[in-house]
């Protein structure tokens, strides 16, 4: 199922909401949302060439997590 159709899925059931409690919370969820759209700035072509720079120094210097140590650690986030 795309985003689209899911969208108007979710706007039908939201539609047959009777629950201020429910709207408040769904307000509340989409406003926290726009925030954090809001934050993300686009970085320049210059900031991303040296974030490139700076990755692939830190690789050629070992300072990577293997793929097995990353996961390992994620399974601990629980």
């Amino acid at each position: 199922m795309d985003l689209d159709t899911r969208k108007i899925i979710f706007i039908k059931e939201f539609l047959k909401l009777e629950s201020e409690k429910a709207i408040l919370q769904f307000e509340k969820l989409l406003r926290k949302e726009n925030e954090k759209e809001s934050k993300l700035n686009p970085m320049s072509i210059s900031e991303f060439q040296k974030r490139i720079d700076l990755s692939l120094q830190d690789s050629k210097n070992g300072h990577v997590t293997e793929v097995h140590d990353l996961i390992t650690e994620i399974e601990k986030w629980d």
